[in-house]
């Protein structure tokens, strides 16, 4: 017997689905059901790479993780990755198909309803429950015609969905009705409640308003979430970095005592989850920053990941941020590239297919004596590696398009002990020391995604990082074990703030 099926669809982006079906998941979960996440279709730079070395949306990943189970290619079958703001990459079942503008997608992905529902169903055969998220808002009526993510996935499974509403920007009320207004007759029918999400005070002053929309609409009201500050689980995708970039005091520092920690937002940045880790640190103050500061320098400066290499390194350079960088390396401060951050290190980018852009070669920032020629054929897996100065162990994920080398004998920075499941030798990234000096104004690289992640290596490489600036090490301030108390943080408010009774009719009125 096929799996009962849950959606949850916004008003708007941003509104909370992921967190919300994390947070449902895990519920679901903690109360002995088998279940599973589904997206048909996801747009993020913010990727994961399975154990079968396919690669999904980020917060699909969570979503499994959420559910006790490995993230699986069949949670989120299309995944697009916006290479500019008119085209993305598609990839379909884990594999990079094609570049396409938005335009072209939009004639081509109904071809792709196929993938889509082989995929659910494949899920639907092995658990219990599915908990489908939407995307964006099913109300978008320029694009409803063609769209297959939203309304298209739950008419065609009679899936019952929740219509979720965020409060704390205002005009929820309006979302709800007007989203419902903007809706076909049997679109309407597949609402059947609404759930009010990041509410801040007072719910007896919502009640008046509840009780409204559900004799306007003659639908139910499933709760009410409370905003829920400093959650352990990673966002899906850069629009929750929007918010406080570059906010410093006089002297770059929010507390005495802390290190300073500069991320450059970069336009296309992607994997910032990487980054996770070193925000939830006490001693670490962690920046995003558009802008180069002008009399500010930071005690670790890192070049994140990006979907569009040659793009963002054009970036760099018109807003002045390759003075800045190269103001921070003659300051000794250390820099740490990742993925696209590592390949701009380098002398030069190659790009001989057009995999990303027209322009065949760019110069990079030429801090690294290292060429990046980008191929045809995408890398993707995870991996099992040491680091080599510490001999402490890491796991994460690789996903780039390019491959670098360097030259005039450069110390690798982490020794590839497995990838695929299987042992294997190889080697990864770059350390380079001025004067060759051990720890001294260190510029690092390296393709792995999710190297903070290990307790043990964030602790060392941050302990480091504090000899350089004259500051005491100190022990690990977080457990292996966070995300997952963020989890059952979560399901808990839900729990406790939704009509249970509501949400079991909804998946056990199934026929």
């Amino acid at each position: 017997m096929a799996a009962k099926v849950l959606m949850v669809q916004g008003t708007a982006s941003n509104v909370g689905k992921s967190v919300l079906v994390a947070g449902l998941c895990r519920l679901f979960k903690n109360h002995g059901i088998k279940v599973a996440p589904f997206k048909s279709q996801n747009m993020a730079n913010n990727s994961y790479v399975t154990e079968k070395g396919e690669e999904i949306g980020r917060a699909q990943a969570t979503q499994a993780f959420a559910s006790g189970i490995q993230p699986t290619v069949e949670m989120n079958p299309i995944l697009l990755k916006p290479t500019t703001d008119k085209k993305c990459q598609l990839v379909v079942m884990g594999k990079v198909i094609e570049s396409l503008t938005a335009l072209e997608y939009h004639s081509y992905k109904k071809k792709l309803s196929p993938q889509i529902f082989n995929a659910l169903e494949h899920l639907r055969d092995c658990y219990d429950l599915i908990v489908i998220e939407g995307a964006g808002s099913p109300a978008e009526i320029n694009l409803k015609k063609n769209e297959i993510v939203n309304m298209f996935v739950a008419k065609k499974i009679s899936a019952p969905v929740i219509l979720a509403g965020d409060i704390d920007k205002g005009g929820v009320f309006a979302q709800l009705i007007g989203t419902c207004q903007l809706l076909d007759s049997d679109e309407k029918k597949c609402i059947r409640a609404f759930l009010i999400n990041k509410f801040r005070g007072d719910k007896k002053l919502l009640l008046p308003g509840l009780k409204w929309i559900e004799k306007r609409t003659k639908k139910k009201i499933l709760g009410v979430i409370p905003y829920i500050h400093n959650l352990s689980i990673d966002e899906e995708d850069s629009v929750v970095l929007e918010d406080g970039f570059g906010t410093f005091s006089k002297n770059g520092k929010s507390t005495k005592n802390k290190l300073l920690v500069h991320v450059i937002k970069l336009p296309r940045i992607s994997n910032f989850t990487d980054f996770d880790p070193l925000k939830k640190e006490k001693s670490v103050s962690l920046n995003y920053i558009e802008h180069p500061p002008r009399n500010i320098l930071p005690d670790l400066l890192i070049i994140p990941g990006t979907k569009s290499t040659i793009s963002d390194l054009k970036f760099l350079k018109s807003q002045g941020f390759m003075d800045y960088i190269l103001r921070c390396q003659k300051s000794k401060v250390p820099i740490l590239g990742i993925c696209g951050g590592y390949q701009m290190l380098g002398e030069k980018i190659f790009d001989p297919y057009s995999v990303e852009s027209k322009q065949k070669e760019s110069d990079g920032l030429k801090i690294i004596p290292s060429i990046t020629v980008f191929e045809r054929k995408k890398t993707t897996a995870q991996v099992k590696a040491v680091h080599l100065e510490s001999n402490l162990k890491v796991e994460g994920y690789e996903i780039h398009m390019g491959c670098t080398q360097g030259r005039n004998g450069q110390k690798p920075f982490f020794k590839i002990t497995e990838r695929y499941g299987m042992p294997i030798e190889d080697y990864d990234g770059t350390i380079l020391c001025s004067n060759e000096k051990e720890n001294n104004s260190l510029i690092m690289g390296t393709y792995i995604h999710g190297l903070f992640d290990a307790p043990e290596f964030r602790s060392y490489f941050l302990n480091q990082i504090r000899k350089e600036v004259g500051l005491k090490s100190i022990k690990d301030e977080n457990s292996e074990g966070e995300e997952t108390t963020g989890f059952d943080q979560l399901a808990k408010i839900i729990e406790e703030n939704i009509d249970k009774k509501l949400l079991m009719s909804l998946i056990e009125k199934q026929k």
